[in-house]
């Protein structure tokens, strides 16, 4: 099959692209900034071209913008009309186990987006996955650098990237679910512990405080909105081995 991975260029995309390719799919990476197939959700630009011929796509873009629902939603439907007008048979959106619990912008917009995607023309999958190893990871080491943890009471069950990557790979070969799986890591645990794992890991001797959060995101949080006890698929990689594996 020909699969083109939106947001190809990002750390997710990477994964999958490389896992789909060593399965023998004919992958196209859409970005941005991709040398070949560069596409902008926020216009639509370049989506034409880059899916002309694809059988599947797999949405793994992001956002960093203070309103991520102008890539996030408006882009998925700019996405999904362009898929449709070229053909395309399985959409599968990738998105995050409990988005819908906590009320913070990012979250509000995977929702969205996954509301636009299940009501459009296009065969869709979901495939909802836990924070990755390596968002706790770059948030822990930029952290890091100012010798203070701040870290939020709450409970985490982190993924590795690669394991989630296998498990789109997955979908994205099938035929559409037109439901939602999810996918987790294989240990539920205090965002606290998570920070000690890294300090010890790592060998950084920043301090660990307390950051407290209220309101209902700091509730959701607490009660473990962002994990999946029971997920569809778990992961096999631990957060600590995970950062053990990573170079340097």
């Amino acid at each position: 099959m020909t699969i083109a991975i939106v947001g190809g260029t990002g750390t997710l995309g990477q994964h999958v692209a490389a896992e789909l390719e060593a399965r023998g799919h004919k992958v196209r990476a859409l970005s941005r900034h991709a040398l070949e197939y560069r596409v902008d959700l926020a216009t639509g630009a370049g989506l034409g071209p880059a899916l002309a011929g694809c059988d599947v796509v797999v949405d793994a873009s992001n956002s960093s913008a203070r309103k991520p629902a102008g890539i996030l939603v408006d882009g998925a439907r700019r996405l999904l009309e362009a898929e449709a007008a070229a053909g395309v048979k399985h959409h599968v959106c990738v998105s995050i186990v409990g988005c819908g619990e906590v009320p913070m912008g990012y979250y509000r917009a995977k929702t969205d987006q996954e509301r636009v995607v299940s009501q459009g023309a296009v065969p869709w999958s979901i495939v909802r996955s836990t924070q990755f190893h390596e968002l706790v990871g770059t948030i822990l080491t930029a952290a890091g650098r100012w010798r203070v943890l701040p870290m939020p009471r709450g409970v985490l069950q982190p993924v590795a990237c690669a394991d989630a990557a296998r498990v789109i790979a997955d979908v994205a070969e099938g035929v559409p679910l037109k439901r939602s799986i999810t996918v987790a890591g294989p240990e539920v645990g205090e965002v606290r512990d998570l920070a000690r794992t890294w300090r010890e890991v790592t060998g950084h001797r920043a301090l660990l405080v307390t950051m407290p959060v209220p309101g209902t995101v700091g509730r959701a949080l607490r009660s473990g909105a962002l994990t999946a006890p029971q997920p569809d698929v778990r992961g096999i990689t631990g957060f600590a081995d995970w950062l053990r594996s990573v170079p340097g």
